[in-house]
Formats: structure tokens, C-alpha cells, sequence
């Protein structure tokens, strides 16, 4: 890249960026700290910088919203990404968010996530990589470093202890300061390491025993801890609308509050600085790192910093998908249809009709096109006959009423404080949202005549958020006098809002009135909008009757797929999951299959784990996640044998809510205690002993796998330990293992939990081919965080290597002593 005058200013270190910063005045400092704009930063033509700019980010770069249509590559769900263990692969998928940013004019993405996976009803559960620090931590920093090395800043998120959503912009969470060190922040700290350029600051408070505050105010873990200890020279971001007050949030060690225009720092900053409660050097030290961070990514200049090479991204979220499906239940050694192409298919489940491709809230991205489950299969056996039986409807809520093809289009009459008409418009295509408000305007009645055309009862209803009232056919369908704003965005209910439907029964056509009249909502920097979802069910089969018919054709049929899940009214952000249990009557669904079709192949779309009491029914049991737009191509491809299943579960699947450790995180008197300790995830299933459904690291491929341990542990000089392991595929194709090992730590030192995953390492063989995975464990694996001399240390003793397919098939062991030279080994 060519560098020009403006681009040579651009700091390359902290304290290059903190000379710039001196010599701007204080009041220009002060305003660079807020944003702009919803996603963009301050320019700075003084400096020959531009705009920096943010997008969200956890499955794809959405954009910024200044294109009309933006569409974007929609990638698998995150725990999707973990469940691949293979950081190379995570470290291809961010270079793939960088190459989506630089299309999108986007600086900073928003992404990774990587708060732990606490409890499987966490309502962001789906967004999070794992329940293991150590895999958060590999898979985390590898899509860091593949953002980053493309010029494209990665902005980790959500720092601290910010693991479930009931109350999430209030409770605070009690975690012990070693818990903390071992567990919540590991993932921060690897990244960190890894040269991570910007963090965003939760909503929640964290009382660590040091201080409890506000994470936009958290001195001691922000400035103390990140800052300090991890040398953290990146940015601070809030995250949006998290920021309340001025000076509590500078001396907190907040850089960044977003969104803007306005907020706490725009204005009361500049004032808590001339009284004395913020020094100018807390200011400048934040600017500097805003420097730093346009810097790193191209701002000083017209070009990014990096190009990306152009790859087909299609391509690799389809392999992703697939690579990353997992196999809980699988006939050895064969694909579900490895012979001559299949006659007929059935296609049943609602998920199947209507896969859920991604989780709701601020992950959402607009791809172009999602692959459905049925294309996917037409395209891989265009001659086969295949029937779609959706089995029972799974949603509360009715689809999107169609206005262009039952409606002369949507009326619009837009009101101001006093009840005066300030104008009216015509709206022909209509997502729900109306975003467009004339200045004045605080109230909008929508109207529409809908023709109903079909015999039966139709349901209709209009789906909203704050003061309204809603008349269909003539009858009040709801009203609410509760005023909302910003709060209904941040808990998510503007996203997938929920009113009663009223049942119009016809037995011949007729039109039928809708009239809405609602109070437009003051979201803050999210802006102002009126919220209405027109939604519309046609007459339908009872459920007993779509169950019975999908049951005919799967029994019917050469090839059956049950694609059974989650949708977006049960997994999404803003709330957590009240229940484990799929929704609707999909687990009937499936045993009445199975009984009429024992080889039916079943497939799970779902993001967080789910009960699933016909398990050791099935034969064959594929978890396919939120798979991203290539959905149907990767189930077919997985299908067919093309591609393994090379997943392994990065959390643990309950068989019964009753043995969940943390079974909800309801704050109680506004704290979330983390009881739990240590134990975070499978680590207190070992210690209760309770049996999963599916252990953590499972996963079974379409081959199985010995293992042995031929030498005993190496010890390196920087601490980590090294073991060779020997795996043979004993199955009749090529497929990949995942060697896991854990650690067991000596009977007489410090509490530590009954086994911990210390290293993973992936290796591919033939049919009756032997290779060698060589698995590192760091040195930090064997440590503890000592709060009494606020340092790492590292217990002596004897440390057991337990090599496995999962935490809980368990193949071999070593013994490494730490401390001495000794060491063992043995192969079970």
C-alpha cells in the first residue's frame, strides 16, 4: 500500500497515538470518545483520518445500514465454530468476517463472543463458542487473529462475567477473584496475547471482592486488571446504551461510548474534567487508543490497512456447516446413504419446512439466499421424489402476513402531540418496522383491508411493543397504555414481539379490517420507530393430522429426514430459554417415526442443547446447529458421505433438567452468584457424576478410532507439557479424530475441579491407517491463580493425562510430575 502525507501520521504504538492526542485541544478529545453515529466514530480531517466504522458481527458483518438491501454471507452459529475444534479453521472463518467488512465499508466488527456457556438455558448460548475456557480461549483467539491480520479489528465481547440475559443491563454477578482469573477471563487474556485491537464492556456489574461496579465502571477489572496485568493497549467500548454516568465511566477505564450522537460523555465529560472528577491524562490515554485503533485499521489513509484475499465464502460456510455437524448417534463406518440414489425422500419436521438458520438479536445478519433442507436434497438426488411434511407447527406466532398479495398495501397516518394529521403514505412492502418518521410525529395508525380467499379459520394479529391499540374484523385484539424504549430493544421483545391473534372463521371470501394505532418509540441511539408485524396463518391440518401424515411418508419413503429444533420465538438474545424441551410436539413426532421407520435419519437444528428423550431410539442423530445459509447443500453433503461429521459437542447435552448444574440464571435480588465455582459446565457433571445424554467432546464421525500412548509426557523449558498419542482408524473410511486431553491434578493440592480439558489436537487417517497427534498443554493448564500472593502458581505433585474421545471415553493416560522428573504411562 502507497502511503501518503496524512497516512504517515498514523501511530504504530500507545504512545506514538499518545502524542497525537496532546496536541489536540481538550474539547476535540472529549468529543472523539462518543460516536457519531449508530455505527461510526468521529473523522478526523486534522489528522487525514476518516470515519471509523462498526458493524455487529458474531455470524457474519451485517453492515452499518447505509445501504438500502444490504445483504450479507450468513456463517454457522459460533458453537458451530468451536464444535469443529480446529483453530486453523476458526482462524479461515475470521478472515473470512474481514473480507465481509472491507465489502461492507466496515472497520471493527463486533465479534467474537466469548462468554462461557454457564447454563444451557442462556438465552446467547448459541453466540458463545463453549463451556471450556481452553476452547474458548483456541477457537477465540484464532478468529482474532484472522480479523486482525487482514487489517479488520476484532471487538471481544462481552467483558465480564455477562453469561445469561434475564435482567442483563442490571444484576450484577458475584464471581471470586480466582474464578475469575481461572476461568471468566481466560478467554480475554488469550486474545489479549493474541494482539486483540478492542473489547467491549458489558451491561451487567461484577462484584469480584475488589470492587463492584458497573463493567462501564469497573476500575479494578478494567484498569487494574486488563489494562494493567494483561497489557491491554486497545479500545473500551460500551456496549450499546450501556454507559449511565460520565465520570464513574472515565475513571472506570471506559475509552469509547457508543452509539452517539449524545450520551453521558457528550454531555457531562468535559465538565467532569474541568471539576476535577477526571484528570486530562485519563482523557488523552483514551484517545490515544482510538488513534491506535484507526491506525491498525487503516483509517490514517484511503485504503484499508490489508486486502483481503477474495475467496467464495459460500463455499466455506458450507464446509463449516458440515464439518462441524455432529454425529450423536451414528451406524459405524457408513453414511446415512452411501448406496445408489435414493427413489423418494421424506422431509418432515417444521425445521425442516422452515430450517432456523441463525439466532435472534444482535447476530442477525440478511443473507441473500438461505439453502433450505429441501433444495439441498434436490440438488444432491435431483431424481428422487421427495415429499415435505411438516409435521405439527412449532410456533406461537403466525407468519408475516403478505401484503402484496392480499392487500391493496398498508395505510399510514402519522399524528403529532395533538392529535393533529401530519401526513399520510402508502406502504406496499412492509418488514414490521416502520423506521421513517416525520419530524413531530408521535403516534401512527396503520390500516388495511385483508381479502381471505381460503375456507377455515385464519388467524391475524399484530405483533407490537409499547402503547397501542389493535382492531381485527372489528374487535379489540390488544391494547397496552405501557410506554417503552430503548429497554424493548435491549431485552429484545421489539425483535420477535408477541400479541394475541384473533380467529376470523370464513366459509367464503370476504375482506377483513385491520386498524392499529400505536405510539412511536424513542429507542435512544437506536432511533425512533413504530413497531407493527402484521402476521397471517392460513387454515391448516390439525396437528394430529400433519403428524399422521408425516409419519405415512416417512414409512413410505427410501430416504426419511427428520430435521426437528429451535426457532426464533425460544433461542435468541434479550431473553433466557424457560425450558430445555423442543417446542411443539416434535419429540412425539419423532418416536411415531421411528416406530414405523427405525433407520429414519434424525437431525437437530438447534443452537443450545435440548432434551431429547427418543436418543438411544434413533440410529442415527445429527446436531446441525444453526447452520448459516449453505444449510440444505451441508445436510446433504453430510447425508451422502461426501463430508465427515467431524463435530464434537464443545458443551455438554443434558439427559434430564433435574442433573443441569446451573438450571437458570434468574438474578436473585438483582445478583447472579456464581456458586458454581470452578465447576463451569462438564466439570460439574464430573464431579456429581450424573450421566449426560452427551458428554462434552463428543462426537462419533462415520469411523472409529484406538488410541495409544507409546512415550511418556515432555516437559518444555517454558513449562508446557507435550504427549504423543497414536490413533488407528479401525472403521472402513477416511475420517478425522479429535485426541482430547485432560488434566487430573494432585489428590493434596488446592480445590480444583475433578478433570479439566488440558489440550486437543486433530489428526485425519485412512481406513486402517495410524497417525500421531502430538497434544500441548500449556504451562497455565497445571496453575492457579494464588489471591494471596496475587500470582500464578503451579502446585507440585502428580498429574494424571486422561487421552480421550470425550471427557468421558476415556482410551489412555499418562502421568507427568511437575516438579520432579518422573513420568508414566499407560495405555487402557
Amino acid at each position: 500500500m502507497t502511503m501518503t502525507s496524512s497516512q504517515s501520521a498514523a501511530p504504530a504504538t500507545l504512545d506514538a497515538s499518545r502524542a497525537l492526542a496532546a496536541a489536540l485541544p481538550l474539547e476535540r478529545q472529549v468529543e472523539l470518545l462518543t460516536g457519531a453515529t449508530m455505527w461510526r466514530l468521529i473523522a478526523l480531517p486534522e489528522l487525514g483520518a476518516r470515519s471509523v466504522t462498526f458493524s455487529d458481527g458474531p455470524v457474519g458483518v451485517r453492515g452499518i445500514g447505509e445501504r438500502e438491501g444490504e445483504t450479507s454471507i450468513l456463517f454457522p452459529t459460533p458453537s458451530a465454530m468451536a464444535a469443529a475444534w480446529d483453530p486453523e479453521l476458526a482462524r479461515t472463518i475470521g478472515q473470512g468476517f474481514a473480507q465481509e467488512a472491507r465489502e461492507h465499508g466496515v472497520d471493527v466488527v463486533l465479534a467474537p463472543q466469548v462468554n462461557l456457556q454457564r447454563t444451557p438455558v442462556g438465552g446467547r448460548h448459541f453466540e458463545c463458542f463453549s463451556e471450556d475456557p481452553l476452547l474458548t480461549s483456541v477457537i477465540g483467539s484464532a478468529v482474532v487473529e484472522g480479523l486482525q491480520q487482514e487489517g479488520v479489528a476484532a471487538c471481544m465481547k462481552h467483558f465480564i462475567a455477562n453469561d445469561s440475559e434475564t435482567e442483563r443491563t442490571s444484576y450484577t454477578s458475584v464471581v471470586d477473584e480466582r474464578v475469575l482469573r481461572e476461568v471468566y477471563l481466560a478467554p480475554f487474556e488469550a486474545a489479549v496475547q493474541a494482539g486483540l485491537w478492542s473489547l467491549m464492556a458489558a451491561y451487567n456489574g461484577v462484584d469480584d471482592g475488589a470492587e463492584s461496579a458497573t463493567m462501564t465502571e469497573h476500575r479494578h477489572l478494567t484498569v487494574d486488571v486488563l489494562k494493567g496485568d494483561l497489557g491491554f493497549d486497545g479500545v473500551v467500548v460500551s456496549d450499546w446504551e450501556a454507559t449511565r454516568r460520565a465520570a464513574q465511566a472515565a475513571r472506570g477505564g471506559l475509552d469509547l461510548v457508543m452509539p452517539g450522537p449524545g450520551g453521558p460523555w457528550a454531555e457531562g465529560l468535559l465538565a467532569a474534567v474541568h471539576e476535577g472528577l477526571v484528570s486530562p491524562a485519563e482523557i488523552e490515554d483514551k484517545v490515544a487508543r482510538v488513534l491506535l485503533l484507526a491506525a491498525r485499521v487503516g483509517a490514517f489513509g484511503s485504503d484499508p490497512a490489508a486486502t483481503p484475499e477474495h475467496r467464495d465464502l459460500r463455499v466455506l460456510v458450507r464446509d463449516v456447516a458440515a464439518r462441524s455437524t455432529v454425529a450423536l448417534r451414528a451406524v459405524r463406518g457408513h453414511a446415512p446413504w452411501e448406496r445408489p440414489a435414493p427413489r423418494s425422500i421424506a422431509l418432515v419436521g417444521s425445521n425442516a419446512q422452515r430450517p432456523h438458520v441463525l439466532g435472534g438479536g444482535s447476530s442477525t445478519v440478511h443473507p441473500a439466499h438461505v439453502v433450505t433442507p429441501l433444495e439441498g436434497l434436490a440438488a444432491r438426488w435431483p431424481d428422487a421424489r421427495i415429499v415435505v411434511e411438516r409435521g405439527g407447527d412449532t410456533r406461537a406466532f403466525a407468519p408475516r402476513l403478505d401484503l402484496d398479495g392480499r392487500s391493496n398495501g398498508l395505510h399510514v397516518t402519522w399524528f403529532d402531540a395533538r392529535g393533529d394529521v401530519l401526513g399520510r403514505e402508502r406502504v406496499v412492502e412492509h418488514d414490521g418496522w416502520l423506521r421513517e418518521i416525520p419530524d413531530g410525529a408521535v403516534e401512527a395508525e396503520l390500516a388495511c383491508t385483508v381479502a381471505l380467499a381460503e375456507p377455515g379459520a385464519h388467524q391475524l394479529s399484530v405483533g407490537t411493543v409499547g402503547v397501542h391499540s389493535t382492531r381485527i374484523d372489528g374487535a379489540v385484539a390488544s391494547a397496552s397504555d405501557v410506554s417503552v424504549g430503548v429497554d424493548c430493544i435491549l431485552d429484545s421483545s421489539a425483535n420477535n414481539p408477541d400479541c394475541p391473534a384473533v380467529e376470523v372463521a370464513i366459509e367464503a371470501p370476504r375482506e377483513v379490517a385491520i386498524l392499529s394505532r400505536h405510539e412511536v418509540v424513542d429507542a435512544a441511539g437506536y432511533g425512533r420507530f413504530v413497531r407493527a408485524e402484521l402476521r397471517h396463518a392460513l387454515p391448516r391440518r390439525s396437528d394430529d393430522e400433519e403428524i399422521a401424515d408425516a409419519v405415512r411418508a416417512a414409512a413410505a419413503a427410501d430416504l426419511a429426514v427428520v430435521v426437528v429444533g429451535t426457532n426464533e420465538e425460544s433461542e435468541s438474545e434479550g431473553w433466557d430459554r424457560i425450558t430445555l424441551a423442543l417446542p411443539g410436539r416434535q419429540d412425539e413426532l419423532v418416536e411415531r417415526v421411528l416406530e414405523e421407520a427405525p433407520d429414519a435419519v434424525i437431525v437437530v437444528n438447534a443452537g443450545a442443547p435440548v432434551l431429547l428423550p427418543w436418543l438411544e431410539r434413533a440410529r442415527t442423530v445429527l446436531w446441525a446447529w444453526f447452520p448459516g445459509q449453505e444449510a440444505g447443500h451441508a445436510l446433504a453433503d453430510v447425508l451422502a458421505g461426501e463430508v465427515e461429521p467431524e463435530g464434537r459437542l464443545p458443551w455438554t447435552l443434558p439427559a434430564r433438567d433435574s442433573d443441569v448444574p446451573v438450571p437458570h440464571a434468574i438474578p436473585q435480588d438483582g445478583v447472579v452468584a456464581y456458586t458454581d465455582g470452578l465447576d463451569v459446565g462438564y466439570r460439574a457433571w464430573e464431579r456429581s457424576g450424573a450421566v449426560p445424554a452427551g458428554p462434552f467432546g463428543h462426537g462419533l464421525g462415520w469411523t472409529d478410532w484406538s488410541h495409544r500412548v507409546h512415550a511418556g509426557p515432555r516437559i518444555g523449558p517454558d513449562g508446557a507439557v507435550e504427549l504423543d498419542v497414536e490413533v488407528t482408524n479401525t472403521g472402513e473410511r477416511r475420517g478425522r479424530e479429535v485426541v482430547q486431553v485432560y488434566v487430573e491434578g494432585p489428590e493434596d493440592g488446592p480445590e480444583r475441579p475433578v478433570r479439566w480439558l488440558g489440550g486437543f489436537a486433530a489428526v485425519s487417517a485412512d481406513a486402517g491407517e495410524a497417525a500421531t497427534a502430538t497434544v500441548r498443554l500449556a504451562a497455565r493448564v497445571f496453575e492457579v491463580w494464588d489471591v494471596q500472593r496475587q500470582a500464578w502458581i503451579l502446585p507440585e505433585g502428580e498429574y494424571r493425562l486422561r487421552v480421550g474421545r470425550s471427557v468421558r471415553d476415556i482410551r489412555a493416560d499418562a502421568v507427568v510430575r511437575l516438579g520432579a522428573s518422573e513420568t508414566t504411562r499407560r495405555s487402557l
